[in-house]
């Protein structure tokens, strides 16, 4: 079982932090919270005191997901398993430890160069997160969703996710290489989906060139209802939608997708798979969605 717990935040550098407020909170639902840096927007979720922190930057880039775990305990112990597999790890100062609102955090890159940063003993903000829309997102044990990075490199990306993070693999998709924008191969690509709790996959690791470091974001919602109305806002705020109301094949997630300020996208969803692993079989897929989910002219999910 992983030591880590879920999915805490995403730390993202935008040339337009203003755009990414006006997109958090009347496209996405969010609500805007408050935070040490003045420059920087808060977006929240539910009690932590912001679950997207977007601070200015010369490009528009993911500059790390956080990764909570439940203990000091349980931080050391990743720490050594680190250590153990010769893993270079940077500890957290005391402004960084300020910046995140955390207790102790450490950082390391993936073998993909997928910032990471491990973290316990979170602040909490005890001010209600109430939507302007009503909106209500899916987090707890289930954290604020899961991310798809950029991994090139399948032996590897696994290898590191599963021995030394201890993810478990709930399932893999095959991949054409051509259906991704990616020159024609006779081999196939392969994604993986990777759990450390409840939710069907925390990350997936994906053969997806992504410019700005993250291939997308899903954030869940209560109900098809919070769904629905995202699909209108989007439409009445012009954001660009990427994709038509979808289902996919392997988490059941409902959703849609759109594309975010700094160029990644949100897949934004309801009804999606939890899972125990005692009981739950691994598999393969070469289907992307039971229905829906099609994606414009360089989209993809």
């Amino acid at each position: 079982m992983s030591l880590i717990r879920s999915l805490g935040y995403l730390r993202v550098e935008a040339t337009d932090v203003p755009a990414w407020r006006e997109f958090g909170v009347t496209v996405l639902g969010m609500v805007e919270g408050r935070g040490p840096d003045a420059s920087a927007v808060y977006l929240r979720m539910d009690e932590l005191p912001a679950r997207i922190v977007v601070v200015p930057g010369e490009r528009d880039r993911l500059a790390a997901s956080g990764w909570e775990l439940a203990s000091p305990s349980s931080f050391a112990q990743l720490a050594s398993a680190l250590e153990a597999a010769g893993v270079g790890f940077k500890a957290a100062g005391d402004d960084e430890l300020a910046a995140r609102r955390v207790d102790r955090m450490i950082s390391v890159d993936d073998p993909a160069g997928n910032r990471l940063e491990f973290f316990c003993g979170a602040a909490l903000d005890t001010r209600p997160a109430l939507s302007r829309y009503g909106t209500s997102f899916v987090t707890g044990a289930q954290g604020m969703g899961h991310v798809v990075l950029p991994s090139f490199d399948d032996e590897a990306g696994l290898r590191f996710w599963t021995e030394v993070l201890g993810f478990r693999l709930r399932d893999s998709m095959r991949l054409i290489p051509e259906t991704i924008g990616l020159p024609p191969n006779d081999k196939p690509l392969w994604m993986r989906f990777l759990g450390c709790g409840p939710r069907h996959h925390s990350v997936a690791l994906a053969p997806i060139p992504a410019p700005s470091g993250l291939v997308h974001l899903m954030t869940e919602t209560a109900s098809i209802d919070d769904v629905g109305r995202a699909i209108d806002r989007c439409a009445r705020h012009k954001a660009p939608m990427i994709s038509t109301l979808g289902r996919h094949a392997n988490d059941n997630m409902i959703s849609f997708y759109v594309r975010t300020p700094s160029g990644f996208d949100i897949e934004y969803g309801t009804a999606g798979l939890t899972v125990d692993d005692d009981t739950w079989v691994a598999r393969q897929t070469t289907a992307h969605s039971v229905w829906g989910h099609r994606f414009a002219a360089g989209g993809h999910g």
